[in-house]
């Protein structure tokens, strides 16, 4: 048991992330065995290791902190009859979300538009969302690196995420997975999806599912593989009640060097029957 003052001491509001601090910051997620978000853990329930060794906690706190928010929407041609649902859906996720997130709308087909900017408007937001024209083809990894780098350029807030919406897999990019990842993993981002492939022929959708798999997983979100389009305005406001209760913890490494190459991070939390998500890991000097 953790009493009221250590838990306060444990929790920092006025914390802030800089790239100079040499800090390693994760967003944690923790669920129980229902799948539902486990809060009010203490500092002493978690364990973070880097490539196998234990490392300090100098950071921890459970709050709802505005966000830089990323929605990547799939403007192809098949997304025509998916693409209101979708928008609704999208606009729940918003509406759910901290009402200080500032979140941007990119649209791909094969090409990447930048719909909307960074705003808190909820009515610009909107309109940009319903102004889908699907055509064309799918180039999602190329759309999830320009998102990820317009995080990094112009995003105003320490925590940034990604969303994309797809229905098939990429038959059009230039970026490789493995690149959309490493990006990720060196601006801290964390990547959500929607797969609605319940149209896809099979090996076609089984590899969409593979690498909607592999980018979140190795970024600590999450996707979700509904059976219906109609499903995603259920899923969305879920997407918005994690991010809005995760966990942060950050640790200086014990192994100082600013070089490395990629370090693994595993996070352990002494309760028994949770899952627990968080990144897979960061490149050692890229911060």
């Amino acid at each position: 048991m953790v009493c009221a003052q250590e838990a306060a001491r444990e929790i920092s509001p006025e914390t802030t992330f800089r790239t100079d601090t040499r800090l390693v910051v994760l967003n944690v997620s923790v669920f129980d065995n229902e799948g539902k978000i486990v809060k009010g853990l203490p500092k002493s329930a978690f364990t973070v290791y880097e490539n196998g060794e234990k490392q300090e906690i100098k950071v921890f706190r459970q709050e709802d902190v505005p966000v830089s928010l990323g929605l990547i929407i799939d403007n192809s041609a098949s997304m025509r009859d998916k693409r209101e649902r979708v928008a609704s859906a999208a606009v729940k996720l918003i509406q759910a979300s901290n009402p200080e997130d500032e979140v941007f709308i990119m649209k791909f087909n094969e090409r990447q538009v930048l719909a909307k900017d960074f705003t808190s408007d909820l009515k610009e937001l909107e309109r940009s969302l319903r102004d889908l024209d699907a055509t064309g083809e799918t180039a999602m990894r190329d759309a999830l690196r320009l998102g990820i780098e317009h995080l990094k350029d112009a995003g105003k807030k320490d925590k940034k995420v990604l969303l994309v919406v797809t229905d098939g897999e990429d038959n059009s990019s230039v970026e490789t997975l493995q690149h959309v990842v490493q990006a990720a993993h060196q601006n801290d981002v964390l990547i959500y999806a929607i797969g609605l492939l319940g149209a896809e022929e099979p090996r076609s959708a089984e590899r969409a599912r593979r690498a909607l798999e592999q980018l979140t997983t190795a970024t600590g979100g999450r996707v979700w593989f509904p059976n219906d389009v109609a499903e995603v305005e259920k899923i969305t406001p879920e997407i918005a009640h994690e991010i809005r209760n995760q966990y942060v913890l950050a640790y200086s490494p014990a192994n100082p060097a600013a070089s490395g190459g990629f370090r693994k991070i595993g996070v352990d939390v002494n309760v028994p029957g949770v899952t627990v998500r968080t990144r897979s890991g960061y490149y050692a000097g890229s911060r």
